[in-house]
């Protein structure tokens, strides 16, 4: 980051400055229990045995053999806890493996579900645990609202600082046949509990720590900057509700930690880890809420077409969006050019300052050098705008040509191609 950037230093987040149009509004839908700092993990045993004897920890063959696996397995079984573990996650989460896991839990008739690791492995425990209370296919949950009975009980503990799924109503399968990740949301999907310990990210590989860490500020940003709704009313049909009174504080506090401290996360910092998954744990709690919106809905189809991870993806793309909202979002912007260190609190500075944070952990610097041609771009717009539930979050309207002005300028890697609101 440049010399305009505060290394380091954690600022005091703003005041929100929507206030006034959100009318006192505000929501937050979280677990029950969020246990948050180092050594916390040891209380999993007291917290999974509310819900029964047997406990299925859902994890992904990497971290199957590790030492957080071990530690987790044992601190269960000292509970006398039944033990098994489900080591199928698999990145991007295919549909096949979850159908697959579902089928195998069900043989281990558990009472409780822990999901350990990064995202794909706590999706699964979400989605087994659906699977466990239904004969219908996934299928027939994808989008908002559409799993309307309770699943089995879910634990979140997260081994990597981004995805915030240890939280949020959400999990993201890839379907083959849709060609594009898909979403089930649900307030029924929102686990029991999160355990957040940042002893168990420590060790995570620089590069799954740089997407994630950039996948968490993009959560926050999105959360902060997305449309509101002006009444209740307006909102309660909703999983994602827009940004509110509450989660404007969280998404905040969340890119003060993130900001500074992602450099010094990838280098397995134990102090930066801590920051880092602290404001992943607030980006997610903003977001699952508040809900994201044009950075996700384009990489779901960017994504599925160039196989590379969400976090870089949502990281690539975040300035550009940012850049699309600028003129209707500037006061918000400015605020995150603050909770970011930067010295001059504008929409700008902010924007500038997001695209220097992704070229300093290594990002691509456009889309073309993820191998993606040009002329593949409309197809991606088009995808992106039938993810409703994210494009209805967008505080400035996406049609076709916006989401083709994002994606052009990121595939040149020039933020300044995308034109000013309103220009002809």
């Amino acid at each position: 980051m440049s010399a305009e950037v505060k290394q380091n230093r954690r600022s005091q987040p703003a005041p929100s400055p929507a206030a006034d149009e959100q009318e006192g509004i505000g929501a937050l839908r979280c677990p029950g229990v969020v246990l948050f700092g180092r050594g916390v993990s040891s209380a999993l045993g007291r917290l999974v045995g509310q819900y029964g004897e047997r406990v299925l920890v859902c994890t992904g063959p990497a971290l199957a053999t590790g030492p957080h696996v071990a530690h987790v397995v044992t601190t269960l079984r000292e509970a006398g806890l039944t033990v098994s573990v489900l080591d199928a996650a698999a990145p991007e989460l295919p549909l096949d493996v979850v159908s697959q896991a579902v089928g195998e839990a069900r043989s281990l008739r558990p009472d409780c579900l822990v999901g350990l690791g990064g995202g794909s492995c706590l999706d699964l425990a979400k989605l087994v645990s659906l699977g466990l209370t239904t004969d219908e296919p996934f299928e027939s949950f994808y989008g908002e609202r559409k799993v309307e009975h309770p699943v089995k009980p879910v634990i979140g503990v997260p081994t990597t600082a981004g995805t915030g799924s240890e939280v949020t109503p959400v999990a993201v399968v890839t379907d083959p046949r849709q060609e594009i990740k898909v979403g089930i949301s649900s307030e029924h999907l929102i686990p029991r509990a999160a355990v957040c310990d940042p002893a168990l990210t420590l060790g995570a590989p620089p590069t799954v720590t740089a997407h994630a860490g950039i996948d968490a500020l993009a959560h926050a940003i999105e959360a902060f900057t997305a449309k509101p709704r002006s009444s209740w009313a307006d909102a309660e049909d909703r999983v994602f509700v827009g940004k509110n009174l509450l989660s404007d504080p969280l998404a905040l506090a969340a890119v003060s930690r993130i900001a500074p401290h992602l450099q010094d996360a990838i280098c397995d910092s134990p102090a930066a880890r801590k920051e880092v998954l602290e404001g992943s744990l607030c980006a997610a709690l903003a977001f699952g809420t508040a809900g994201t919106a044009a950075a996700h809905a384009l990489q779901y189809p960017l994504g599925t077409r160039t196989k590379t991870p969400h976090g870089l993806g949502t990281g690539i793309l975040l300035p550009y969006v940012m850049r699309f909202h600028r003129e209707v979002r500037a006061a918000e912007l400015g605020a995150i050019a603050q909770a970011m260190g930067c010295e001059e609190h504008s929409a700008d500075a902010a924007i500038d300052a997001v695209v220097e944070l992704g070229h300093s952990i290594g990002l691509p610097r456009s889309l073309a050098e993820l191998g993606l041609s040009r002329d593949e771009l409309p197809s991606l717009a088009d995808q992106a705008l039938g993810i409703t539930r994210l494009v209805s979050n967008n505080p400035r309207t996406l049609d076709r040509d916006g989401a083709l002005s994002i994606l052009e300028a990121a595939w040149y890697g020039d933020v300044k191609r995308i034109p000013a609101y309103g220009a002809v």
